[in-house]
Formats: C-alpha cells, structure tokens, sequence
C-alpha cells in the first residue's frame, strides 16, 4: 500500500474531511432540530434532507466531471460547502429552521462529491494496485469518526449559540481539503460512458441479481440510517446521556461501519458472496435486540457497533453482487438507479425516524425495522438456493 501514489494518499486525506460532514451532521443536526423545529417529530429533518440532497446530485455531479474534469469539480465543492456552512450558522443563529434544512439538503452534493473520490483514486493506479488504492480512501472513513464528532463537541460552546463554533471548525476542514486538492494531478481524463444498451431497462431491473443486489444495499442504507438518526435524540435528548456518550457511540458505529472494508475481500473469498450478506441480516437481528434490551450506554455502545457492521457486510454484498446484472455498455445508467434508490429510501429513513423516536419512543424504532430485515432475510435464502442448485 505504501507505493500507492501520491493522488491516492491526497483523496485519502480529502476522503476523511468531506465525510467528516456527513458524520457532524448526523451527530449535531437532530440535536439542533429537536432546538428549532416547530414540532418535535421534524427534528431529524435536516439529517433526511442531506440524504435527499446526496441522491438528487449524484447524477448531476458525475455530468459536471464529465464536462469539467474531476480537479475542478473537486475544488469547487470545497467552496461551495464552506458557503453553505455559513448559511447553517446564520440559520441556527436567527434560529430558522427550514432555511438550516435547506442548507443541509444543499450541501447533499458535497456528499455526492465525495462519492467519486474512490472512482478518482481508481483511474490513478494500476489495474493490480485498484483494491489497494480502494481500501486506503476507505479508511477516510475511519478518521472522519474522530474528525466529525470531535470538531462538533470541541466547538459546540465557543458562543452563545450551540454548535456554531463546531460549524466554524468544520469550515477549516474544507479549506485544509481545497488545499491539499490543489496538488491532485487527474491521470486520466474522466469520460462520461456513453450509454449504447439495447435491452429495456426493465429487462435488467427484472433479474434476481439486480433485485437482491439493490434490496440488500437498500436494506443495510435503510435500517442503518433509521436507527442512527434516531439514536443522538433517544440518546442526548430523551434519555438524557451525555453529549460525550452519545459522540462515542457514533464514533465507534462509523469505525465499525468502514473497518470491516479492509477484510471483506478475504471474508468473500472464505464464505462467499451471499453468506456475508447473510451474516449481515443476522447482525442486524442482534444489533436490534441489543437495543431493546436496554436503553443503557452499553446497550447503546454495542448495538451500533453491529449495526455498522451489518451495514457493511449487507452494502458491500450488493455493490459487488451489482454488476452481475448489467453489461459493461450498461453500467452507468444501472448504477445511476442503484445510488437513486439506496439514498432515496435511506432519506426517507432518516426524516421518518424522528416522527418515530418522538411519538411512539425508542422501542417501536426498532420493532419498525424487522418486517424489512425478515423479507431482506428470505430474499437472499432465495437466492443464496437458487445460485447452489
């Protein structure tokens, strides 16, 4: 991994600054929701609408690279995400909260940025180095646990106003990444893939491979979103823990959520494909039951260390199981609805469980969640006999 080059390690470093948005927003913005929000059950709705924001630009982002080139969409996102920081402090300031719900929506595209970076590293190497180079920008993902919830506890009591020190902090991120992205050299050009399929996209939606690999995906986005949304209001505001736990708890969930990347490789190769996925459904059951139990630190601490990780096994099943349903010439279009579908859910997720955890309590959070896990469950019992036979 060491002689990776130097465009890996700068989207590696890039990787763990943006994604320190994604978990500072999660961490802080239900808890500033449940502070403005004109009625308790849209607390969470500045978590749902980065998710929907990040669904909507996909698409649109990957349209500007092509016309651009990566580097310049890569620094623009910086300036344009330390902008919308500054709408979030005016908004949480004068005490707006639809305005900070739309900034947050806004700043779905800078999540939608940060997406590519694993695509950008890939086109840096050689074919023999892509798993390499894949697995080093993932563990942004790690330093982005500490980053995220560090910056936003560190700065939530410099002024009056909670959280806009932390919001003024996770500024310096961006302009340390726009920094370091000045000294990105793109090796090769980004094309857009020009789409000559022939089959009728309900062809491919119709095979058990796109089905599976889309459900399960979806599943693990979905119950993942559901209850770590839920978890810093259940936790912080209505079971009252502290802020320091409740930063642990999320810290130790996203380690657990992009860790297991770095061995998933060799789980695949040990127990296939299918099995991993169903390790992850039954990680899920536990991380549920573990809940449920008890409304605990412990009980907190070890249910999301298994929800991320079930998380992991299910998403990183579905991604690579994905392009079994599609040919080369397919690919863009395909994976354009896979990422629709998984972040269109997962928002729907996310604004749906402050409604819950507020009107029905921590415990309902959780039952919500096993009808879909238990059809996820038989899915891929289906599948994992139908591939065996």
């Amino acid at each position: 991994m060491l002689n990776l080059p130097k465009n890996v390690w700068i989207l590696t470093a890039c990787q763990s600054l943006f994604m320190s948005l994604s978990v500072f927003m999660v961490f802080v913005a239900g808890i500033i929701g449940s502070e403005l929000a004109p009625t308790k059950s849209l607390s969470t709705l500045p978590v749902a609408t980065i998710v929907v924001g990040t669904a909507l630009s996909v698409i649109p982002v990957i349209r500007l690279m092509s016309i651009f080139g990566r580097k310049k969409v890569f620094l623009s996102s910086c300036i344009y995400s330390i902008l919308l920081i500054g709408l979030c402090i005016f908004s949480i300031s004068k005490e707006i909260f639809f305005l900070f719900s739309f900034a947050s929506f806004c700043l779905g595209a800078t999540v939608a940025t940060m997406m590519q970076f694993r695509f950008a590293a890939i086109e840096s190497v050689t074919l023999e180095q892509r798993p390499s180079a894949t697995a080093v920008v993932l563990l942004g993902g790690l330093i982005s646990a500490f980053l995220g919830t560090e910056i936003a506890a560190i700065g939530k009591d410099f002024f009056e106003t909670d959280f806009v020190g932390s919001f003024l902090l996770l500024v310096l991120l961006f302009i340390f990444a726009f920094i370091l992205m000045i000294f990105f050299k793109p090796a090769v050009k980004f094309n857009k893939e020009v789409n000559k399929s022939k089959r009728p996209l309900t062809d491919i939606i119709q095979q058990g491979s796109f089905i599976v690999a889309v459900s399960a995906a979806t599943t693990g986005y979905v119950v993942m979103s559901f209850i770590m949304t839920a978890t810093p209001v259940s936790m912080h505001v209505m079971d009252g823990h502290s802020l320091h736990h409740t930063k642990l708890v999320l810290q130790s969930h996203v380690i657990a959520m992009f860790l297991p990347s770095l061995f998933t490789a060799y789980i695949v190769k040990y127990i296939g494909l299918t099995r991993m996925m169903l390790l992850g459904i039954l990680l899920l059951f536990i991380s549920v039951f573990i809940a449920f139990v008890s409304h605990a630190l412990i009980n907190y601490w070890w249910s999301l260390i298994l929800l991320g990780l079930g998380w992991n096994f299910l998403f990183i099943g579905g991604t690579n199981l994905l392009p079994k349903a599609y040919n080369e010439n397919e690919k863009f279009k395909v994976q354009s609805i896979n990422d629709f579908l998984i972040f269109g859910f997962q928002a729907f997720a996310a604004l749906s469980a402050g409604w819950f955890v507020f009107n029905f309590g921590w415990e309902v959070v959780l039952l919500s969640v096993l009808p879909l896990l238990l059809l996820q469950l038989f899915m891929l019992i289906w599948w994992f006999f139908k591939k065996t036979n």
